[in-house]
């Protein structure tokens, strides 16, 4: 079997965002080691991490109880306002750990439904990031939607023709492609149409390495949970230039061992929420051949 050229993204594992998360909660553990520390809902969509805080003793809750005693985390997607509310009066200590690329993103939401834009989020409307943007954006305007594709636009399409103005954030792990085609079909429809391009900076980075990696290998291996928007649309956007696949992690390599067997130049790239170790494994495995 030829020895396999395995060549790894640098924009690979841990965002900044992430990692700052990922310490905090570790840290304020450490220093409250008799305090309860929970984090409400999953801290980043990785269950290595997880299982990981949990052995830690930080535990994850996904319903706001009546009564809570101890700290209580705010994930790095951020919350809607009305939970804040909830948990200071369940009484927890709240540490807040949104991602600063997701609070700007709610900012601009607000500012936009204040200045009576008709405001539309560019996103998955289940997840956590955009539940809690559109969250802070309805406090202040009812007319903010959420769209993934020009199919989700087109029910408000008298709406926004009337309303004249429009405002566009993106959800900030979304691809470019996604917010560019809903971009173009409004303005075909409005008359004003100020758009914030809200994607932050390390998904852009990762996604542009990742297609010129894509470009010059046979195969390119994504790493990271399929709960993660950034992981699964990093894989989306590589399937155009390469065979790719997604794994969470080194277990599922085997899955995949014939691919593996007909191919050498091999590109490795993670989600932002994807661990260093995890990555490490993964390469290990391929490089032992050992799958």
């Amino acid at each position: 079997m030829a020895e396999k050229n395995i060549k790894l993204a640098k924009f690979a594992g841990f965002c900044y965002g992430v990692k700052r998360a990922v310490d905090t909660a570790k840290k304020l553990k450490s220093e409250n080691p008799d305090k309860n520390v929970y984090i409400l809902g999953e801290l980043i969509h990785n269950t290595d991490v997880i299982c990981e805080l949990e052995k830690l003793g930080i535990k994850t809750i996904y319903e706001v109880p009546q009564k809570g005693e101890g700290i209580c985390i705010v994930r790095s997607h951020g919350e809607a306002p009305d939970i804040f509310e909830k948990l200071k009066s369940a009484g927890f200590e709240i540490v807040d750990l949104t991602c600063p690329d997701v609070k700007k993103v709610q900012q601009r939401a607000i500012e936009l439904a204040k200045n009576d834009y008709f405001v539309v989020i560019v996103g998955k409307v289940n997840h956590p990031e955009v539940i809690a943007i559109k969250a802070n954006a309805d406090l202040y305007s009812d007319k903010v939607i959420v769209a993934v594709s020009v199919l989700d636009i087109e029910p408000y399409k008298k709406q926004i023709e009337e309303h004249k103005k429009v405002g566009i954030v993106v959800q900030t792990t979304q691809m470019i492609s996604t917010l560019n085609e809903i971009s173009d079909y409004i303005n075909s429809i409005a008359k004003e149409v100020l758009i914030y391009n809200t994607i932050c900076q390390s998904t852009a980075m990762r996604q542009k390495e990742a297609k010129e990696l894509a470009n010059k290998t046979e195969l390119m291996v994504v790493v990271g949970s399929k709960k993660s928007a950034n992981t699964t649309h990093l894989a989306e956007i590589l399937k155009k230039y390469t065979k790719t696949i997604h794994i969470e992690n080194d277990s599922e390599l085997e899955n995949y061992k014939k691919i593996f067997d007909s191919v050498t130049e091999i590109g490795i790239t993670a989600g932002a929420s994807t661990p260093q170790y995890v990555i490490e494994n993964v390469i290990e495995k391929i490089k032992e051949e050992n799958i």
